[in-house]
């Protein structure tokens, strides 16, 4: 899978997505301006040392990104979506699609893809999910309906007392 990440603004957000895409073997796009260095000392320790693991990508802009991969399906998260994440079926090669923390993706954008949106049903009081969390909830639901491929599912315990 592919996590992108426009504009971000949180470096520990963005640590945290880093590790979740390390374990689960996804790429990570991320789309300037960022809103801090990535020699940031709190990216890097939110990642902790997965940097070595994880398969980064810059682009200056979404529009040059979706230019790069024209036949890839891009989905946006936004809490504006009418359709909730787990009703994709989604593949291997897609893009899942995070703005940025303060103001999300740009509404233009949203509504020239209003059959890409989606969104993580949330009681209606609460502005939004964390980003990083938002990242994990709608990627392990991609990887599980594709059958976690290539992530060991199984612990190293075996039965009980073990």
């Amino acid at each position: 899978m592919r996590i992108v990440l426009v504009e971000p603004e949180i470096p520990q957000n963005t640590g945290n997505i880093a590790r979740t895409c390390a374990v689960t073997g996804s790429s990570l796009y991320l789309v300037r301006p960022l809103g801090f260095s990535t020699d940031d000392r709190y990216l890097k320790r939110a990642g902790l040392d997965y940097w070595d693991k994880l398969d980064v990508h810059y682009f200056d802009s979404l529009e040059e990104l979706m230019g790069d991969f024209p036949d890839n399906n891009f989905y946006f998260a936004t809490t504006k979506a009418a359709n909730s994440y787990d009703e994709v079926a989604y593949t291997y090669d897609d893009f899942l699609v995070f703005g940025k923390e303060t103001a999300g993706l740009p509404e233009d954008l949203l509504k020239r893809n209003l059959d890409r949106c989606i969104r993580i049903p949330m009681a209606d009081e609460i502005r939004s999910l964390n980003l990083a969390n938002s990242v994990a909830i709608i990627l392990y639901e991609a990887l599980r309906q594709l059958g976690f491929p290539g992530l060991e599912k199984k612990g190293k315990f075996k039965g009980k007392g073990e």
